[in-house]
């Protein structure tokens, strides 16, 4: 059993036991319990449910385990031939570590 639900604005496959890496919620604490009301699509073993736009009834339940994790090192880098013009900028995206505890239908 899966489902598909909306997190800060992006789409997530949650299934249970799960690990998800999503935008930083700095409202959120370590431990805690967070349901999320946005379930797009649901599969159980028998069917498929698509919400119009969301699946009535349906939620998923994630507890927190890191408020703030540094994603990779994304390096951007600018040049302008013959003009002796470079550029390096660097960017670490934030992210908080969920662990989907259930999906109920």
């Amino acid at each position: 059993m899966y489902a598909i639900v909306e997190i800060n604005g992006q789409q997530f496959k949650a299934e249970e036991g799960k690990k998800l890496f999503v935008n930083h919620m700095p409202q959120a604490e370590a431990g805690q319990t967070v349901e999320f009301e946005k379930v797009l699509l649901l599969d159980t073993d028998s069917e498929v449910k698509v919400g119009a736009p969301v699946v009535e009834g349906a939620k998923v339940v994630c507890e927190v385990k890191t408020v703030l994790v540094k994603g990779d090192k994304v390096l951007v880098f600018h040049k302008k031939r013959r003009k002796g013009y470079r550029k390096l900028n660097g960017h670490r995206q934030q992210f908080t570590e969920l662990t989907i505890k259930q999906v109920i239908a």
